[in-house]
């Protein structure tokens, strides 16, 4: 079992940058594909983005694509979400995940066998 933590979100403006970590310890960090994930008041739990072990690939939800870089530092056990170019309907808390097995992606939530306890991240018109 992998323990996940997050940081880093807060209050910003339309238009501007956050940058989200997400710090693990536990279980081996470097062979499992990453992800974030968010959750709006009253929606279901979204895909934002995701990194595969080894390469380091990303893969992107499309309300994301050019605006949110992810990233991974496996010597440091770290995740970061750098977001960009912010919109109001950005708002939501969001989640970094480690998927179940080193086959699976994230891009499900089924397949997330770990969740963080979440960072708010709330964006101003």
């Amino acid at each position: 079992q992998v323990q996940l933590v997050e940081s880093g979100g807060g209050l910003v403006q339309a238009g501007g940058s956050l940058r989200l970590s997400c710090a693990a310890s536990g279980r081996s960090f470097s062979s499992y594909d990453m992800g974030w994930y968010r959750q709006a008041p009253g929606k279901e739990r979204e895909f934002v983005a995701g990194i595969t072990w080894g390469s380091a690939t990303p893969y992107y939800a499309d309300f994301v694509k050019g605006r949110f870089t992810i990233s991974r530092d496996d010597a440091k056990n770290t995740m970061f979400l750098q977001m960009n170019s912010l919109k109001p309907e950005d708002t939501a808390v969001y989640y970094c995940g480690a998927a179940t097995s080193p086959y699976m992606t994230v891009r499900a939530p089924s397949s997330v066998g770990s969740w963080g306890q979440g960072t708010q991240v709330s964006v101003s018109s």
